[in-house]
């Protein structure tokens, strides 16, 4: 269950941030709303949130530079980016930034309460694996992939910052090793039902990933390009129990 989770609204319109506030917590969700990048980061000194709706247009401190920031200090906090810019340049440059989810203004409150549902359901305490269902970790490469923890570390057992959504995209290649899949299936495998039909998220979140798994991000070896298929992961999946 979701319910009962902390969200954390970032939005400089009062109007805005008060309407999600009632909304959210009339279906269970308890609500904090800040205006800016300084009262976020004043409100996560003292308390961490479960997810963060963040607005892209904001005073001071744009949304895409505060994600930027979150991620480049290893919170790994699911971001929904909001926006009335309906571009896909802007998708992508979110998602580039390490946003979980995008989603153009104006919208439905339920389509963003329906968004929100869909990034919690992959959180880890969400559907904890158990060694009966399947296997708690995976070694590929020099990689381990820590899927009790959602955690990858790398051959020093350093952990490596994933966001969810790079997560569960890593997760669909050890799921289908030395195997060729297409955008549209890699979005399908990692996203579910709540997939789009959107292949420039897909090239995006395997940048990211190369650029963490890669020893020369333009030259993958694990992560490959095959031209007019998809994608492939080039290693052998070992599991552990």
């Amino acid at each position: 269950m979701n319910k009962g989770k902390d969200l954390l609204v970032v939005d400089d319109h009062g109007e805005i941030r008060d309407l999600l506030a009632r909304f959210l917590e009339q279906h269970g969700y308890r609500v904090q709303g800040v205006r800016d990048g300084n009262a976020m980061r004043q409100h996560l000194a003292r308390q961490q949130p479960d997810l963060i709706i963040l607005d892209l247009m904001l005073p001071g401190d744009d949304g895409l530079t505060l994600c930027r920031e979150l991620r480049g200090q290893g919170n790994t906090v699911p971001i929904i980016m909001l926006t009335a810019m309906g571009e896909d340049t802007d998708r992508i440059v979110g998602l580039e930034m390490g946003a979980d989810d995008y989603l153009p203004k104006p919208f439905n409150p339920r389509e963003l309460l329906a968004r929100i549902k869909a990034v919690l359901r992959r959180q880890p305490d969400n559907g904890p694996l158990t060694v009966n269902d399947s296997p708690q970790a995976l070694r590929f490469g020099h990689w381990r992939l820590d899927l009790a923890r959602r955690e990858l570390l790398n051959e020093k057992g350093v952990t490596i910052s994933l966001s969810t959504a790079e997560f569960d995209l890593l997760r669909v290649f050890t799921q289908h090793p030395n195997r060729v899949l297409s955008r549209d299936q890699l979005l399908d495998l990692a996203r579910g039902r709540e997939a789009q039909a959107f292949d420039r998220a897909i090239d995006t979140l395997v940048s990211r990933l190369r650029r963490k798994l890669e020893a020369d991000s333009k030259n993958p070896q694990l992560i490959k390009t095959i031209w007019g298929g998809g994608y492939l992961l080039a290693a052998e999946v070992q599991y552990e129990d």
